[in-house]
């Protein structure tokens, strides 16, 4: 466990270095919507720094599925939440970005949220495999808020409408892909491949982290990262957080103090990225 648990760490860091060198490139880029999603996209893998931060993004990626093939869902995206920490501090060091007193307050409560989830970890119980109806329902309700955010004319100027339908696309990312190690662990013999393009989890991964880095860019290129980071970054961890428990039989913790460290969390994590998407761009001073 401590070794896959070491791997989600060396994901989180890879992760917020490839999400740094992308917002640096932000104002420079496109928007892609619309018709122009092709050439914008397009633009983006041209431009070195923002591939090479991709390069980044995709180690990562790599080393987040060995960790998910074996440890649970929820405890990954726990030990990924560190990067939520890693990338405001790069944002204020490197990016000169600043953020008001709510703001940092909204940001303190995404970490602490993360610290209380941290200590509310016990002994896991044996995950079962995955609930296809429940991964559906998810997926179905997440897809309807991810909608109704894209067209709030705020959350669009913002920037948080795209780091939501981010948040919520990586998040069920993190849930097709644990269900897909657990097909391809269950299903010996074969080609690789073949076994990989026969399973519906694979393209709905593929599907699924396009959208999300597409709307992740769009939403660097609208708002500041100390904002759309921690907002995309804590949806998209408390997504397979509760994905665990209702799709795949992890529990809460038996002892009562954990329980309410977890309940808690979750609690905390949506009011600060209530917080968070109601920023207003124009209250803080830029100084890039």
């Amino acid at each position: 466990m401590a070794f896959y648990l070491g791997l989600s760490v060396a994901a989180s860091v890879l992760l917020t270095l490839g999400l740094l060198m992308m917002k640096s490139r932000a104002a420079q880029l496109p928007l892609a919507h619309g018709a122009r999603i092709p050439a914008a996209v397009l633009a983006w893998c041209r431009d070195p720094i923002w591939a090479g931060g991709l390069g980044l993004e995709t180690a990562g990626y790599a080393l987040s599925v060995i960790a998910l093939a074996g440890a649970p869902v929820s405890l990954v995206a726990v030990m990924m939440q560190g990067g939520i920490a890693l990338f405001v501090l790069f944002a204020i060091l490197f990016l000169g970005e600043r953020a008001s007193a709510a703001e940092w307050a909204a940001i303190g409560g995404v970490i602490a949220a993360m610290v209380m989830v941290s200590l509310s970890l016990g002994n896991l119980e044996a995950e079962r495999r995955a609930a296809v109806p429940a991964i559906a329902a998810i997926s179905a309700a997440l897809l309807a808020v991810a909608a109704a955010a894209s067209v709030a004319p705020r959350l669009q100027r913002s920037g948080a409408a795209a780091a939501i339908v981010a948040g919520f696309a990586f998040g069920l990312g993190s849930l097709y892909t644990k269900a897909l190690t657990q097909d391809f662990m269950g299903h010996q013999g074969g080609a690789i491949i073949a076994r990989l393009a026969s399973d519906p989890y694979c393209w709905l991964i593929v599907a699924i982290n396009v959208t999300g880095m597409i709307a992740l860019q769009n939403a660097f290129r609208r708002g500041r990262g100390i904002i759309v980071m921690p907002l995309s970054s804590a949806l998209s961890n408390l997504v397979p957080i509760f994905g665990g428990i209702v799709a795949f039989g992890e529990r809460l913790p038996v002892t009562t103090p954990a329980a309410v460290m977890r309940v808690g969390a979750f609690a905390l994590t949506i009011a600060s990225g209530a917080l968070l998407s109601a920023t207003r761009e124009a209250e803080v001073e830029h100084t890039l």
